[in-house]
């Protein structure tokens, strides 16, 4: 029997709903037009953290697109950030102090780039979410649960030993990634844009995936795996693309994280900074794309106001996120588009 309480907040009173294309467009306008708003109120500081809220936002797209299409629950999300963005440190390093990445078998010189560090971190960090993949998808439920998370921390822990980047301590970037000239990444309003338009593709691309034949087969998998494999389809070669993709693009964000604060550490990749991811993709909505963004900078923007106010912030912002669950079950984005999972 279920307590009148508890009831959704939907049920409680009629919240105007926004067409989920207008609150995308939206969001897209806001970010777009922040920087000058910023700007003309003098608050450049606020640039800075939506900057941070965005790169959290693309992580906690890229773990949406497993728990809500494929119901991946993964604790392994932040550890794939972390390898990202210790590619770019660990690059940029060796650049800089003119030291090859490697000179066995042969040489190979490091850069500063980001058209080659970037695409380094989301290729290593896709490695690294394949072999655990392989190993992981072989199981379900809370067994794949523990084995991401196993996983996780045994990455945490080779971090922590691996002294010639700062170990447990981490390691300060010394220099901002180059492109060249074609942008100067140390402006933050110019990598604030950069931010927004790698989020941008980022969205535009998963949501082409799970509208295609491969999302379908996705979500087919998540509801009835045997009926998919009487079909034809191999939920495992499936689920496992999905996980493979999903840890490039937090490798991605990691590079973006560790080029916007300038430093990393392997706390970073704990097993609780990804259970803060998955509270973003929950208290964001599941089965959709946009509300792990909107996950996302509630739960930052959340954090950064109530520390404002006191050192013991965690004690309110625990409360305010169990009543998020308890009254908004579809997330913000279905309290916002009285829309459920699978709307995109």
């Amino acid at each position: 029997m279920q307590m009148p309480f508890f009831k959704p907040l939907s049920r409680f009173a009629a919240i105007p709903r926004i067409p989920p294309q207008v609150l995308v467009a939206a969001i897209a306008l806001m970010l777009a037009l922040f920087p000058v708003l910023a700007h003309i109120i003098d608050t450049p500081f606020y640039v800075t953290l939506l900057t941070r809220i965005m790169i959290f936002g693309i992580v906690a797209v890229s773990l949406g697109f497993i728990l809500g299409f494929a119901g991946l629950v993964c604790f392994g999300q932040a550890a794939f950030a972390g390898v990202g963005a210790y590619v770019v440190l660990i690059m940029s390093d060796h650049a800089l102090n003119g030291v090859p990445l490697m000179t066995w078998p042969f040489t190979i010189q490091s850069t500063t780039s980001a058209f080659i560090t970037w695409p380094a971190a989301m290729l290593v960090s896709a490695l690294v979410a394949l072999v655990i993949g392989l190993i992981a998808l072989r199981t379900r439920g809370v067994y794949f649960i523990m084995l991401t998370l196993a996983f996780a921390q045994m990455i945490y822990f080779f971090f922590i030993n691996l002294d010639a980047y700062g170990g447990e301590d981490g390691m300060r970037l010394a220099e901002r990634s180059s492109t060249s000239g074609l942008l100067n990444l140390n402006d933050h309003v110019v990598f604030y844009y950069v931010t927004f338009v790698i989020l941008a593709l980022v969205y535009i691309f998963l949501r082409r995936a799970v509208n295609s034949r491969f999302g379908m087969v996705l979500r087919g998998s998540r509801q009835n795996e045997k009926r998919m494999a009487a079909l034809g389809y191999s939920s495992f070669r499936y689920k496992l693309t999905a996980f493979v993709i999903a840890g490039a693009i937090a490798g991605l964000a990691g590079a973006l994280m560790i080029n916007h604060g300038k430093f990393i550490s392997p706390a970073f990749m704990h097993w609780v900074r990804s259970s803060d991811i998955i509270a973003m993709v929950v208290i964001g909505g599941t089965g959709n794309l946009m509300g792990p963004v909107l996950g996302a900078a509630a739960i930052l923007g959340l954090e950064d106001v109530l520390s404002g106010y006191t050192e013991h912030w965690h004690l309110v912002y625990g409360p305010l996120l169990l009543l998020g669950v308890l009254f908004a079950r579809r997330g913000l984005y279905g309290l916002l588009t009285g829309r459920g999972a699978d709307n995109d």
